[in-house]
């Protein structure tokens, strides 16, 4: 299991990814991952996640980019000390991978501001990268 952590204005996302080899076929050079993400409101202000934006880099090198509003068709609202947890799932064309990306938020009073996801790892276990 990889993990990664930031803070951006009080908002602390943390992740944790694994691979999964149910869902994966190597010898059709298809990898499988969950990722699951906590976002924390540690701040004063009530925020509400708008839009995802992430970055996939693949162990070739190619990247895609990812954007849509909400994250598992949720814009959850956070007032202080609350948290929201999902888990979700990206494929690879390669055993190795890194993601990382940012969450649009709102604050009450309208203040938009992106939060970062920082970088965390897609790797098949026991692969020598």
């Amino acid at each position: 299991m990889f993990t990664s952590e930031a803070i951006t204005r009080g908002v602390r996302v943390r992740v944790e990814s694994e691979y999964s080899a149910d869902r994966s076929e190597p010898s059709k050079n298809q990898w499988f991952f969950l990722y699951t993400i906590s976002i924390a409101n540690e701040g004063s202000d009530t925020v509400q996640l708008l839009t995802r934006h992430w970055i996939i880099t693949d162990g070739t090198g190619h990247v895609d980019e990812v954007r849509g509003p909400g994250v598992v068709g949720k814009q959850p609202t956070l007032k202080p000390g609350e948290s929201f947890e999902y888990t979700s799932g990206c494929p690879l064309s390669t055993p190795f991978g890194v993601m990382e990306g940012t969450y649009q938020m709102v604050s009450e009073n309208g203040d938009r501001f992106d939060v970062k996801v920082a970088p965390f790892t897609l790797s098949e276990p026991y692969t020598v990268h």
